[in-house]
């Protein structure tokens, strides 16, 4: 990992992530989480105000140092108890069945396999715990447009925010992963570009 994508990167998406139009964003995703959660991609702990207060702990998956250390005064001043408990989500130090949530925003874009990803997180959750997820990716099937568009940035955008695409199916991943979606809200972000900002919302279950 090059001084751009340790030193730069985590620094533009904390200031994209403390956005004020993201905040509704982040506390409906979070809505419902409870007991011992695992945030994967816990960047720059932009998650941890809107944690509900039935959330007791939170183990965050985060490989960036610097992002670690720009989240310090957001978890100091929350309610639950944060730990970072490692670097990659495609590889959890857990046994099986050990939290009551999982969460993931703005995530699954950027990790090399996310599908390992979300069978990890799936083999980490109890029976009937959530995964709660608000990931861009590839626009719905009736843009085909914004599709198009967004196969055309795509290399530029890996590039730019180290290794994020624009074109992952963030529905038809959870599934294939092993998962049911319970509840999910597609929509394109307010004031991001269609390409950029095609978000997927919602909850899912092993």
């Amino acid at each position: 990992m090059g001084f751009y994508a340790r030193r730069i990167v985590p620094r533009i998406v904390d200031a994209a992530g403390g956005l004020k139009a993201v905040e509704p964003l982040r506390r409906r995703v979070c809505e419902g989480l409870h007991g011992e959660i695992i945030e994967i991609g816990f960047g720059s702990g932009r998650n941890a105000p809107f944690y509900p207060d039935a959330v007791t702990d939170v183990a965050a998956v985060e490989p960036s140092d610097l992002g670690w250390r720009l989240a310090r005064d957001r978890i100091g001043a929350g309610h639950a108890p944060v730990r970072r408990v490692g670097l990659d989500s495609q590889y959890l130090p857990f046994e099986d069945d050990t939290f009551d949530g999982a969460l993931s925003t703005w995530t699954l874009c950027t990790v090399p396999d996310a599908d390992a990803a979300l069978h990890e997180v799936r083999r980490v959750l109890k029976p009937g715990a959530t995964l709660h997820f608000l990931e861009h990716g590839l626009a719905p099937e009736e843009d085909l447009a914004v599709r198009r568009w967004q196969h055309r940035l795509d290399p530029l955008e890996r590039r730019l925010v180290a290794g994020c695409r624009l074109t992952r199916p963030i529905a038809g991943m959870l599934t294939a992963a092993g998962f049911r979606i319970v509840d999910m809200d597609v929509f394109y972000e307010k004031g991001v570009p269609k390409p950029l900002g095609a978000d997927t919302l919602g909850v899912a279950v092993p």
